[in-house]
This record gives structure tokens, sequence and C-alpha cells, in this order.
């Protein structure tokens, strides 16, 4: 449950960003479907094609995958470099955690507890009798999702832009830079770095603690 009296706020894309590398890669690896998913994600992660759409087509490949395997994979993943000093850091100077991703919660949720970060918003894969049925729904379904779950987030906080840090990759995280004073484009893609006020190319998270200290973040 997040604890309402802090006043500080940030919020973490979780593919690319939290996790070294993109979920539904690592699943559809497991599906045979790695190199179709694996364009579709880097289009729409680039823009150019609608997330909602990208999202369910690469979906769909994932049908008939046992339910248990998808929950191996995802506790499986791989911390991106340098997380834990970023939420250490973070951590030490008053500021709530939350992932928002475009990806699923099986995923994301692992990643809430090993980082004992506050809370995650993404979405849910469907599954029946025990296999995936390649359908997706969700509070991160829309290109624009992330944009307006920061904006009812900092409202139920009251917390302001001014004390609000978000931290992507891609085209779907653009929507964030609005509602934070301090937003990172983390080697991201180019329709995000038009946008962010911080950019770190390289893949260690700790290279943000820098910015944050010099602006006395």
């Amino acid at each position: 449950m997040l604890n309402m009296k802090k006043n500080k706020l940030a919020v973490f894309d979780f593919d690319s960003t939290l996790m070294d590398g993109e979920t539904i890669d690592f699943l559809a690896a497991e599906a045979g479907a790695l190199q179709e998913v694996a364009i579709i994600t880097q289009r729409a992660m680039a823009g150019e094609l609608d997330f909602y759409e990208s999202l369910k087509s690469r979906v769909s490949l994932l049908q008939g995958m046992p339910l248990k395997k998808a929950e191996e994979i995802c506790f499986a993943l791989p911390l991106m470099n340098g997380a834990f000093e970023i939420v250490e850091y973070l951590k030490k100077n008053g500021y709530k955690i939350v992932i928002f991703s475009g990806g699923f919660s099986l995923a994301t949720s692992c990643m809430r507890k090993k980082l004992h970060l506050d809370a995650d918003f993404s979405n849910i894969l469907h599954h029946k009798n025990g296999v995936l049925s390649g359908e997706v729904g969700g509070e991160m379904m829309f290109i624009d999702s992330k944009g307006s779950m920061l904006e009812r987030l900092q409202s139920l906080l009251s917390i302001t832009k001014e004390h609000t840090l978000v931290v992507g990759d891609g085209a779907n995280d653009v929507c964030m830079c609005a509602y934070a004073s301090k937003s990172v484009a983390f080697c991201a893609k180019p329709a995000l770095k038009e946008h962010a006020n911080i950019i770190v190319d390289s893949k260690d998270l700790a290279l943000i603690i820098p910015y944050l200290i010099e602006h006395d973040i």
C-alpha cells in the first residue's frame, strides 16, 4: 500500500529500463515467435505503430503457452545495471517508487517485490485452464496511459510536478514528461529524447544519480 506521508514520486518504466530487455521478447522466444515480436516491439517503442494494436498483435503470438512457464520466465528476468543503487538513493531521499509498464503484471509484480517498490501498474495476460489465451487487458494499453495514470496518482498523493521524476525509454513514456520536472530518457528512442530533460545513454541506472544530486532532487 502506498504511504501518503512522503511527498516525492519516482516512476519507472519496466522493459529496457528497470529490467534489461523486453518481457514480451523473453516470452516470445519460448513461444517460437521472437523475430516477429521483436520487430513489432521495436517499431512500437519508436512510435511507428499504434501501441494498443501492436500490444494485441504481440500477445496473440503467445497463445497456448502454459501459464506456469510464463511465470517462470517473468520471475527470472534480469535487472538493469544500477537498479538497486538508484532505488536505494531515491528511498533515502523520500521518494515513493512505482512501476508503470505497457508490459505485464506477471513481471512487474515480481520486480516490485525484489526491489521493495511501492506499487506497479501494468497489463494482465489473460489465461484459462492454465494456458495463455493470447489476449491482454489492463491499465497500460494505450500510448497515453502512463501520463493519465501519473496525473491520477499525483492527485491521490498530493504530489506536484516539481517533486516527480520519470524514467523510460520508449514512445509510450513521452506522455509522462509533461507531469514531471525531471524526465529521464534512458538508452531511449529518439521519440522520447526529444521530450526528456535528462539523457543517459549507458545501461546503468546509477548514472542518473549525479543529475539528481546536481539539482538537489
